[in-house]
């Protein structure tokens, strides 16, 4: 079990084993399950690929948090290995955006910048209520790391569609959704590369510990 959390600040040893971090997880769950379902609507309904790519987001970080919630109290390396999961999944979700955003290129059109609009402000209200239930379990293991980097990509995520809404509005083209769309699939490779680094390094230092201790991994 991890140092915990005190005051509001996780140690970096902070394995999720505290009621508070899981009453956050299932309040979050909750959230991001209902805006995937909203924006992926609106998504089509607006023809917009960037308000597509944040539900996506959603949708990872709904499954990521329940897994978080499942592995919580687990050992260390079944904590890691289901880190490591969720990293690879980032980066299939982030490839897949970046397929999908260029099949939209040849498409013709721009998207609905009042869809956009109006559903990246609620989506951003949600995210922010997400990010402040966490923002005391920032820090911690791989598994608690991977909660808040996904709370903070919806973040951003959402700060950009509004961006691309107004950008869109102004030059009635889809040029802006599809750069947010690509630059959403950035973020999201990246959060993958520091999740997948850190569960990397947590099944390597199990594996050692067995070794040491004489306990099969």
């Amino acid at each position: 079990m991890g140092a915990g959390c005190s005051g509001g600040a996780c140690s970096t040893n902070f394995d999720g084993v505290s009621k508070g971090f899981k009453r956050a997880l299932l309040i979050v769950i909750a959230i991001n399950g209902a805006m995937f379902v909203i924006e992926m609507l609106a998504g089509f309904s607006g023809q917009s690929m960037a308000l597509k790519a944040d539900a996506l987001d959603f949708l990872g970080d709904t499954v990521t948090y329940g897994l978080s919630l499942w592995v919580i109290g687990k050992t260390a390396l079944l904590r890691a290995r289901i880190a490591l999961l969720k990293g690879v999944s980032l980066a299939l979700m982030g490839a897949g955006v970046f397929v999908a955003t260029l099949w939209r290129f040849y498409m013709t059109g721009a998207p609905d910048e009042l869809v956009m609009g109006s559903i990246g402000f609620m989506a951003l209200a949600a995210n922010l209520i997400s990010v402040l239930v966490l923002i005391g379990y920032r820090d911690g293991d791989a598994n608690v790391r991977s909660v808040w980097l996904c709370s903070r990509n919806d973040a951003i995520g959402n700060l950009a569609v509004l961006a691309a809404a107004a950008a869109v509005w102004l030059t009635k083209t889809p040029w802006p959704d599809l750069i947010v769309a690509a630059l959403m699939a950035a973020l999201f490779l990246n959060s993958a590369r520091q999740i997948i680094g850190a569960a990397r390094d947590e099944i390597e230092h199990a594996h050692a510990h067995a070794a040491e201790t004489d306990i099969p991994a």
